[in-house]
């Protein structure tokens, strides 16, 4: 295990808040991140994927039991709306620990440190994880891999020109955002700046990727940091099932 230490570099802010209810029982008494994922829980997963990617610290985001995310020694700021509020409104919550460099990773996520470290070569102040090879993973988890994608065009330089709508072929899709993205210097200041021009009551139930199109359509430059698989997503309990089948090499 490589688990993040403090020093220098970004700080990770993993966004654990919410109660993840179509996962039904299995969150009923714990936290989403607290899911198992071949024996160990999606939450200690992260911790050793992102110190082995190169992060130094991580403070996490509570939401529904937050309990029982305490006495880890890690920083937390909690969101007490997080029945009626999301993964944006999550974020802001713990603003005050972003710093001037913070890597943004949901708590539903496993992945390898690989994709970190990917991360964190990236030049661009806004880079954005982008699975380029989604479409393996979505078919292990749905029958139809187009139903539950969003779209994601890119320029030729890999800039991002949208994301987060529901496509209408897969010429649409180009990759899917993972849950993962880094923001420093400039692109925070900007995103934070964004955040205050917004309505409250847009942010508080905004998704994250109409966020970063709003940044994309004030004129930010969004890079996407093109992965090939070493993710998963845990959203019902079928994807577990599918996973366990499929066995812990999806994360190479």
């Amino acid at each position: 295990m490589s688990r993040p230490a403090p020093g220098p570099g970004p700080r990770a802010i993993l966004l654990a808040a919410g109660r993840g209810t179509r996962l039904g029982p299995l969150t009923d008494a714990r936290p989403k991140c607290l899911v198992d994922l071949w024996g160990r829980s999606l939450l200690d997963r992260a911790l050793d994927s992102l110190g082995a990617g190169g992060i130094r610290e991580v403070a996490l985001v509570t939401g529904w039991r937050a309990e029982d995310l305490a006495g880890r020694g890690l920083p937390t700021r909690h969101n007490p709306d997080y029945e009626r509020t999301n993964m944006l409104h999550s974020l802001f919550c713990a603003s005050d620990l972003m710093g001037e460099d913070v890597v943004v990773v949901y708590g539903d996520i496993a992945f390898h440190p690989r994709l970190v470290r990917a991360l964190l070569a990236e030049a661009a102040p806004f880079a954005v994880v982008v699975d380029v090879e989604w479409r393996r993973l979505w078919a292990l988890r749905m029958e139809d891999p187009l139903a539950d994608a969003e779209t994601l065009r890119l320029d030729a330089e890999l800039r991002i020109l949208e994301l987060g709508r529901r496509p209408r072929s897969y010429g649409e899709v180009q990759g899917q955002y993972i849950g993962l993205f880094r923001l420093r210097g400039e692109a925070l200041e900007a995103a934070r700046g964004l955040h205050r021009r917004l309505p409250e009551e847009r942010t508080r139930t905004m998704f994250m990727t109409d966020f970063i199109q709003a940044a994309i359509d004030e004129g930010q430059r969004v890079q996407a940091v093109p992965v090939h698989g070493g993710w998963v997503e845990v959203d019902r309990p079928e994807d577990l099932s599918a996973y366990e089948h499929a066995g812990p090499g999806l994360l190479r």
